[in-house]
């Protein structure tokens, strides 16, 4: 061993990733590995390493990850028995590395050699079926039980859901996951969404997102409040939160790749400042990602017929109720230790339909809001080590300022609802960002000015047109 690993969320090997990318270009790294590298990739951890130890890079001989040095270890090798030609992986392990292709199953010994300066060893890639071969009697492990190919977590928990094509896990651990089940291998040139493997011989496209349920951490412990009692504070407050908006990227972000962010609370009035929105805005600030995640999941040609919410975050009926408005797909929690779960409606109980649909709109909205305000340059400037320091100018903060990579317009809202026989729906309309359909104009009424009387009775009485009333007498209808 040379040295203590980089975690896979240390976000020191944001340099290395932009490095590579800058060598190399995003689509062809898409092409030839499945995904555009970020910090959390075995290549750019390499490649932090040569640049900022390279007298410890260069002693490197074998490269393996966590669960293929346990495999080589309970299969007797080891100190006394060093072969490290005998150190295998899996598929979807491989795939995160950053120098193994999904599409060809074959490493791609020229990048390994760009991270980290020289060529290793590296494991060999089992297929599905394949094992690695049998446990040597050591201390408490007795010898002859199988070794497996093993694999990733999110892989494994494709493969414990029996999901299949058509299938969308969304996890909500300390960090963020979802990702599909697809029969062809993926290649987004934009690195949103990773092209990875799974444990069944198919794919996995997956979009990670650094900040989940850590979100929840944080505020319910603002709040001075357990995560049950969050979760009832989120649902007493309406859907958007009364505007108030968090942008939950407390520790950077990997998707958007902005790994010197800071978290940021906008929106805030006097009426919307209150304990219930602080605790909606947390839970649809981190589902937000995930709902984007989506979206560019599909972009792949990936289908999503139905969403499978797991993790601890997704035992909170809150955290199930915004995911139920905000995904479009229905949404189903599996129970513990099932492969097959139940199918309860995607709509929030106690719900109507048309409350369903106002606060779907609401939701979808603040994930347009948190999109807006994300960076758009691909590799951020390392974080203001003054500012974080308390010393720095207060406005040196890294504030989202992307624009969403699908274009949406700016929601549009009537400036007073209509009052005619349909206003109800009319108001419905307007909350949901579309222009509702003015009334059609009668005898010889202007539109810029006031309501004129009709030809046929001039100066007897004025034109009623949809929405007028006695009330109403001199205004526009519409």
């Amino acid at each position: 061993m040379i040295r203590d690993a980089l975690l896979w969320n240390d976000n020191r090997s944001a340099s290395a990733a932009a490095a590579l990318v800058d060598e190399f270009g995003a689509a062809e790294l898409a092409a030839r590995s499945g995904s555009v590298p970020l910090g959390s990739f075995t290549i750019t951890k390499l490649r932090w390493l040569r640049d900022a130890e390279p007298e410890r890079a260069a002693r490197v001989a074998a490269v393996a990850l966590p669960h293929d040095w346990l495999s080589w270890r309970l299969r007797g090798f080891g100190p006394d028995d060093p072969d490290l030609n005998a150190l295998a992986t899996d598929r979807s392990d491989a795939s995160g590395t950053g120098y193994w292709s999904p599409a060809t199953g074959d490493y791609d010994r020229e990048l390994l050699v760009a991270a980290l300066g020289h060529d290793a060893i590296l494991p060999r890639v089992l297929r599905a079926d394949e094992r690695m071969g049998v446990t040597a009697a050591s201390g408490p492990v007795p010898a002859g039980i199988v070794v497996g190919a093993g694999a990733g977590d999110n892989a494994a928990a494709a493969l414990g859901l029996d999901a299949h094509a058509g299938d969308v896990v969304v996890s909500l651990g300390t960090s963020g996951t979802i990702f599909a089940v697809a029969e062809h291998p993926t290649a987004d040139a934009s690195g949103i969404v990773a092209g990875f493997a799974d444990a069944a011989g198919h794919h996995l496209p997956l979009v990670c997102t650094l900040n989940a349920a850590r979100v929840l951490d944080g505020v319910a412990g603002l709040l001075g409040v357990d995560h049950d009692e969050l979760g009832a504070l989120a649902l007493q407050a309406e859907p958007g939160a009364g505007g108030l908006v968090l942008q939950p990227y407390f520790e950077g972000e990997r998707t958007p790749n902005l790994p010197g962010a800071t978290a940021t609370l906008f929106g805030m009035t006097l009426g919307a400042t209150t304990r219930p929105n602080l605790a909606r805005a947390a839970i649809e600030g981190m589902l937000c990602g995930l709902a984007d995640g989506l979206d560019a999941i599909r972009a792949t040609g990936a289908r999503a017929d139905r969403v499978l919410l797991i993790g601890g975050a997704a035992q909170n009926p809150a955290v199930r109720a915004v995911a139920a408005q905000l995904f479009d797909a229905p949404v189903e929690v599996p129970e513990p230790g099932s492969t097959s779960p139940p199918a309860p409606p995607s709509r929030p109980p106690g719900r109507s339909p048309a409350s369903g649909r106002r606060g779907r709109c609401r939701v979808r909205r603040r994930c347009r809001r948190i999109r807006s305000r994300a960076s758009a340059r691909s590799t951020p400037p390392a974080p203001d080590e003054s500012s974080s320091a308390g010393t720095g100018s207060r406005c040196v903060r890294v504030r989202a300022q992307r624009a969403p990579r699908d274009p949406v317009p700016a929601p549009r809202t009537t400036t007073r609802p209509r009052r005619d026989a349909s206003g109800a729906a009319s108001r419905e309309l307007s909350r949901c960002g579309v222009e509702p359909p003015r009334p059609p104009p009668c005898g010889r009424r202007s539109r810029t000015r006031r309501a004129r009387p009709c030809a046929r009775r001039r100066g007897r009485r004025r034109c009623r047109a949809p929405g007028w009333s006695p009330a109403r007498r001199g205004r526009r209808p519409w």
